[in-house]
């Protein structure tokens, strides 16, 4: 008996969103150019995190936001080393960007209430 019931509880966990899916998308990426993407062609770019692989972002976007993945293009955006005036330098920590393509009809409210 008590094995049927780990089961069942192994089906409940696959259909919503687990805390591992909220570690592997850790935020979306908001600018001109991925919002332009966004409304011309299914596209939405998020951050996520540097050890995620495309299927398992492909199934934390369909988890998270009910939608369908068509596509997930990868990008390691490498770190850069800034100058504040002449003395002082710093460096801005690289990150790794998934550009997520959604099925025609579908979109990903990002900016709920």
């Amino acid at each position: 008996m008590a094995r049927k019931k780990q089961e069942v509880v192994a089906e409940v966990a696959t259909k919503k969103a687990t805390i591992s899916d909220f570690d592997v998308i850790i935020e979306p990426l908001i600018t001109e150019k991925s919002m332009s993407a966004s409304q011309e062609n299914n596209k939405f770019t998020f951050i996520v995190k540097k050890t995620a692989n495309k299927t398992q972002i492909k199934n934390a976007i369909h988890k998270i936001y009910n939608v369908n993945v068509t596509g997930v293009n990868l990008v390691n955006v490498p770190a850069k080393v800034t100058t504040r005036g002449s003395r002082y330098k710093g460096t801005i920590s690289g990150f790794k960007k998934a550009i997520v393509t959604v099925k025609e009809g579908e979109t990903i409210n990002l900016f709920a209430d």
